[in-house]
């Protein structure tokens, strides 16, 4: 081989191995860049999974939640025609609901619902086959016919999805009832590996049904029916639930006398922890998809007492 071909041969060998070297460059920029997308990718799942916040406003004896996940927002009741729950939702910053859900016709869950359908856009409105001859009801009406809105009844197992969250109607499960209680719409969320259950003002009926029909309504969170009353939360009902923790929503010193003792006494047997309203304000609830969090701490066993009456020293 001749000095001139050696040195076109060493010139050839040379540039093939700059060129490997680059492509081995390449190829790790590029790794390094699907690294810090997945990294990326991680960071905002994370973020999204800490989205999720349910807030039991306090309205007195009444009955308020508002759901919220990421941007997104569901309202279940508006309790009495205070406006309590349309001033905290406005405190909050609320401007959009995107699923209001009117449990049945009474007034202290849904007195400020005509209020909340006027002052904010309402994109479905959910509310059970039950009618009542009252002004409540009909400034409801009135206000839904107000905005073209019409009401949805929805069935059991029917469900509204938004983002990782679903929401599953359970009740109530029969055409006609007595009480207007029983009309509840009764609904579950999941979360995640975190669930929550919403009872309005369901009783031992609307609870034997639900049972009956072996629904799945095991979950993190109870919020108890009809405030706490003796009428709902039977034994059988809370032993399927099996519940972490427990919300009551009630007034201090109530009429009703609110939660009964019988139910405080199931709650606590189980060491169920129970947060309530007439003690402790609006209690919001955060899940992260794994782990549930709460604003204030559980109720102290020595002042979970029935309501309506006062500890003695």
């Amino acid at each position: 081989m001749t000095k001139t071909k050696k040195v076109i041969s060493l010139l050839l060998t040379l540039l093939f191995s700059l060129f490997l070297i680059s492509c081995g460059k390449s190829s790790q920029v590029n790794n390094t860049n699907s690294t810090a997308a997945t990294a990326e990718t991680k960071t905002e799942t994370q973020k999204a999974l800490g989205d999720l916040k349910i807030h039991y406003i306090d309205v007195g004896q009444g009955d308020s939640e508002l759901i919220q996940i990421g941007d997104k927002n569901i309202l279940i009741d508006a309790g009495t025609s205070d406006k309590k729950a349309l001033d905290y939702l406005k405190s909050i910053g609320v401007t959009t609901i995107d699923y209001a859900i009117a449990t049945h016709p009474h007034e202290d869950h849904i007195g400020s619902m005509d209020d909340v359908i006027k002052a904010f856009n309402i994109g479905k409105f959910y509310a059970p086959k039950a009618t009542a001859n009252t002004k409540t009801f009909s400034n409801m009406i009135d206000a839904l016919k107000s905005k073209n809105m019409q009401i949805t009844a929805p069935k059991v197992g029917d469900t509204i999805t938004i983002g990782d969250a679903t929401l599953t109607f359970l009740a109530p499960n029969s055409a006609k009832y007595d009480d207007l209680n029983n009309y509840s719409v009764v609904c579950k969320l999941k979360y995640g590996n975190t669930s929550f259950i919403f009872m309005g003002d369901a009783e031992d009926i609307s609870e034997g049904e639900i049972l009956q029909k072996q629904l799945d309504i095991q979950a993190d969170v109870l919020k108890v029916g009809h405030h706490g009353s003796h009428s709902s939360t039977t034994q059988a009902f809370l032993d399927k639930v099996k519940p972490k923790y427990a919300v009551i929503s009630c007034e201090k010193g109530n009429d009703y006398g609110h939660p009964h003792e019988e139910t405080l006494d199931k709650l606590n047997a189980k060491n169920i922890n129970v947060f309530r309203t007439d003690l402790e304000g609006t209690i919001i609830a955060t899940s992260d998809g794994t782990n549930i969090t709460f604003n204030v701490k559980p109720v102290d066993k020595a002042n979970d007492i029935p309501g309506g009456s006062s500890k003695k020293k």
